[in-house]
């Protein structure tokens, strides 16, 4: 990727400028912030499904089956280490993944993080009072299935803004914070441009079944209509 700045790209550390400004100048792209950091962001409208859904779907998502319907191309594999439950408990879980991300096969661990290190301990108010339902947070890692190491490369957040027939997800990702190196470091273009093409389609692909497998596989299904998990 270029070193060249974009102003347009919002930095980590003014995350919360999201939840001010419903459509920010770069809702869908990649650029470098000015203090270095690779940015992509995807927005995906979601007609049918709630902010209670997606929480709901990062507590229950683990198994390589149910992975695959979220991207049948691009996904390949999917566990799970630490909590996680057929409700909305992920938070201080990992998502362990191997996926296709502009072509290339990456190993990677995603640590759940609370919303609060992103948008402040009063970040339930915030959202009640800015019509935002939920934001999934997370540390970025690439994860070597052979010896279960990780190394943390980023951060992504999922911000879901309550919209009259569903949802919008804003998804941002900043790439570069390397664990143990104090100066971001860039990352290849393809990757960047990549990452921007993998999330739109992933949610927009889950989008189109989520509301039909909360309805049958979630603790919240009547009996008839739920499934052995």
């Amino acid at each position: 990727m270029s070193n060249t700045q974009d102003l347009r790209a919002l930095r980590l550390k003014d995350a919360v400028l999201l939840l001010e400004h419903d459509y920010l100048p770069m809702e869908a792209g990649y650029a470098v912030t000015s203090d270095g950091m690779n940015y992509i962001a995807a927005s995906t409208y979601m007609p049918g499904v709630t902010g209670k859904m997606i929480d709901w779907w990062f507590g229950f998502i683990h198994t390589s089956d149910f992975y695959k319907l979220w991207h049948p191309r691009d996904h390949i594999f999917s566990d799970w280490d630490g909590p996680r439950d057929n409700t909305s408990t992920y938070i201080g879980g990992h998502h362990l993944v191997k996926e296709y991300i502009g072509g290339v096969l990456s190993n990677l661990k995603i640590s759940f993080k609370d919303p609060s290190i992103y948008f402040g301990a009063d970040w339930r108010q915030k959202f009640d009072e800015k019509g935002y339902s939920t934001v999934i947070c997370g540390r970025c890692q690439n994860w070597d299935p052979e010896t279960n190491e990780s190394v943390a490369i980023g951060h992504l957040i999922h911000l879901i803004k309550t919209e009259p027939d569903g949802c919008r997800m804003r998804s941002q990702f900043w790439l570069g914070d390397i664990e143990g190196i104090n100066q971001p470091q860039p990352v290849p273009e393809a990757f960047a441009s990549g990452l921007l093409k993998h999330a739109t389609e992933e949610m927009a692909i889950l989008a189109n079944i989520l509301p039909s497998l909360h309805m049958r596989l979630s603790k919240e299904a009547v009996p008839e209509q739920k499934e052995k998990l």
